[in-house]
């Protein structure tokens, strides 16, 4: 089976990222990380095209082997994108054919009363592709096993997004660990922070967060769940503190506010922010859903966190009044319990808010910062689930 790398997936950030320097200052032209340099779903500067096909506003297309749904990454002229590759048989034995396709391709995804079943060995890689023309400039297989879980029908082994400074990359596959090469390919280290016990055996997703010297990589699942920052030359843990949570399949988002950064972790039991320098906790609040999925997004001191999984919840919590235990306080400026996503992740943009209802292209949009509903349910025509 393949993945074909497309418009969505890239061609039309090839067509609208700025060119320049590899430099950390300019991470805002590029696409560095899951959900954008912002974190919030948009592009600040960019002019995209609105319509593509197969043959609209198309520079090139290529065929990437194996499977994976992470958000291809970009910086200058080089595009990184994660995929696992089904290679052996059940007993793990390597069966790749001459020509170089994979024999097990078509049998690496047995479906299971839980979603999909891991039965081939798979291998872990990361590609750089050229961006101008869809050059394959290098691939490397980060790990070759057989996944010890499932994942879910809409889900791939290789859902992990990675993120970059312009100098590493950081490459991440959830159970099978987290590597960073700088851009040539080159592995600086790898480390493995064990195997994952998901709910339902519905897979990984959560992708890691890079902030100034630090990487975030949040394990939340039916085992012992953490939050670690890990040293971004070494991979060695700077902190590490405990999460009474279940599973989640978030990312993080890393906010400044009032002169200092802290990290908004979103989850089924509390909403938390800690001290990005020590992990200590700054305030929490309950009101989510169980299996809870989209990032949250800010705004000007103002952290937006959904859910929509067997309920719905929207939270606006202002974090001028955020501490300690904010549920059901002040600092909850608005709040909203229908129509919220499930799966995707709200979208800010100039001070407004636009999400999905559960995964349908039934499109909501808000005043971020105020509540007052734009519209409500707007079909968007031609698009089924999400």
């Amino acid at each position: 089976m393949k993945i074909a790398l497309s418009a969505l997936g890239c061609i039309c950030v090839a067509l609208t990222f700025s060119w320049g320097a590899e430099n950390p200052a300019d991470a805002d032209k590029y696409w560095p990380q899951w959900r954008g340099p912002a974190g919030n779903g948009g592009a600040p500067g960019n002019d995209p095209p609105v319509e593509w096909s197969e043959s609209k506003n198309v520079r090139w297309k290529i065929d990437i082997p194996g499977k994976g749904s992470s958000t291809p990454i970009i910086w200058g002229d080089r595009l990184f994108v994660t995929t696992a590759i089904p290679v052996g048989d059940e007993n793990g034995e390597s069966k790749l054919e001459e020509n170089g396709q994979q024999s097990g391709q078509q049998k690496g995804r047995r479906r299971g009363p839980r979603g999909i079943q891991p039965d081939h060995v798979h291998q872990f890689v990361l590609f750089a592709i050229n961006r101008p023309d869809g050059k394959v400039l290098w691939q490397k297989i980060l790990r070759e096993e057989k996944p010890h879980q499932g994942t879910h029908m809409t889900g791939t082994w290789a859902s992990n997004s990675a993120v970059t400074d312009g100098k590493y990359i950081y490459a991440y596959f959830g159970s099978r660990g987290l590597y960073c090469l700088d851009m040539d390919g080159n592995l600086i280290w790898e480390r493995d922070f064990g195997d994952m016990d998901k709910r339902m055996s519905f897979g990984e997703g959560s992708s890691p967060v890079l902030h100034e010297d630090k990487v975030f990589i949040l394990w939340d699942h039916q085992g012992p769940s953490y939050l670690y920052a890990v040293d971004k030359m070494t991979g060695k843990d700077v902190w590490k503190v405990d999460r009474d949570e279940i599973t989640t399949w978030t990312t993080p988002l890393v906010i400044e506010h009032g002169g200092k950064h802290q990290i908004v972790v979103s989850g089924t039991n509390k909403v938390r922010s800690y001290d990005v320098s020590s992990g200590e906790p700054i305030w929490e609040a309950g009101g989510m859903t169980v299996n809870v999925i989209p990032m949250p997004v800010h705004l000007d001191g103002l952290v937006l966190v959904t859910s929509g999984f067997r309920g719905n919840a929207l939270l606006a919590i202002n974090l001028d009044a955020a501490k300690g235990d904010v549920t059901d306080s002040d600092a909850i400026v608005w709040k909203l319990d229908k129509d919220t996503p499930y799966a995707p992740s709200p979208l800010l943009y100039d001070d407004i808010i636009y999400f999905l209802k559960t995964n349908t292209a039934i499109l909501s949009s808000f005043n971020a910062k105020t509540g007052e509903e734009n519209y409500r349910q707007q079909r968007l025509e031609d698009m089924g689930t999400v």
